[in-house]
C-alpha cells in the first residue's frame, strides 16, 4: 500500500507541474510572444515558409552540391548584383520603378527580438543545467547525461551541416506540433516522468539504500 501511495503522490505532483508552463504562460508567451514566436508557430505562413525554404536551400547547396562557403557567398553576390544591374537598366529604359531594399530588411526589430530570445533561452538553459548538476534531481540528471551521450553518438554519424539542418527543422516544427497536440504530448510526458521516477525509487531501494554509510559525527559545541 505504501508503494501505491507514493506512486499516487508522484502522479499528482507531475500532473500539477505539467498542466502549464511557468506562471501559466502559453507556448507563444514562452517563445517570447513577439515576431520570433509568430514565425515559429507559423502565424505568418509566408515568412515561416520562406525561412524553411531558405534553410533547405542552404543545406542542399552545402551538403548535396558540396559548395564551399566562400564560393557560395561569391556566387550569390555576383548573381544578386547582375540581377539588380539588369533590373535597374530595364527600369530606366521603360520608366519603371527601380529596385529598392525592402523595408522589412532595413528594420532591425526582428533580429533584436531573435537575439534577445536566444540569449534569454541560453541563460535559462545554463541555470537549469547548473541546478540539475548540483544533485538536486538525480533522475533528471541521469536522463540528461544519457541524452547527451546519445547526442554525441548521433554526432559521429552526421555532419555538422546535417545536425544544424535537423535542429533548424525541429525548431520550426516542434513548437507548432506542441501547440496543436498539447494535451496528448503532456499526457505522454507525464507517463514518462512517472515511469522514470518509479524506476529510480526501485533502483534506490534495491541498491542505493544498501550502500553502507559511516556514522554521522555530531559537531562539538565549544
Amino acid at each position: 500500500m505504501a508503494h501505491n501511495t507514493s506512486s499516487d503522490s508522484d502522479n499528482e505532483i507531475i500532473t500539477t507541474q505539467s498542466k502549464s508552463f511557468p506562471h501559466g504562460k502559453s507556448i507563444h508567451e514562452v517563445l517570447g510572444g513577439g515576431k520570433v514566436a509568430d514565425v515559429l508557430l507559423w502565424k505568418d505562413r509566408n515568412i515561416s515558409a520562406a525561412i524553411l525554404v531558405g534553410i533547405t536551400a542552404i543545406w542542399f547547396l552545402f551538403e548535396v552540391v558540396e559548395y564551399n562557403f566562400v564560393t557560395l557567398i561569391s556566387h550569390i553576390s555576383i548573381t544578386t548584383m547582375l540581377v539588380l544591374y539588369i533590373w535597374s537598366t530595364v527600369a530606366d529604359i521603360f520608366k519603371w520603378n527601380g529596385p529598392k531594399i525592402p523595408e522589412t530588411i532595413l528594420k532591425d526589430s526582428f533580429f533584436e527580438d531573435l537575439a534577445f530570445n536566444l540569449q534569454r533561452r541560453f541563460y535559462q538553459l545554463l541555470q537549469v543545467l547548473f541546478h540539475i548538476s548540483c544533485g538536486t534531481d538525480l533522475p533528471r540528471f541521469l536522463l540528461i547525461i544519457i541524452s547527451l551521450y546519445i547526442l554525441s553518438e548521433i554526432g559521429n554519424y552526421f555532419s555538422f551541416i546535417n545536425l544544424l539542418y535537423i535542429g533548424s527543422i525541429c525548431i520550426q516544427t516542434l513548437p507548432i506540433v506542441y501547440d496543436r497536440y498539447e494535451e496528448e504530448i503532456r499526457n505522454l510526458a507525464e507517463h514518462i516522468m512517472i515511469d522514470i521516477r518509479r524506476k529510480y525509487r526501485r533502483f534506490q531501494k534495491t541498491y542505493l539504500n544498501k550502500i553502507p554509510r559511516g556514522p554521522v559525527k555530531e559537531k562539538k559545541i565549544k
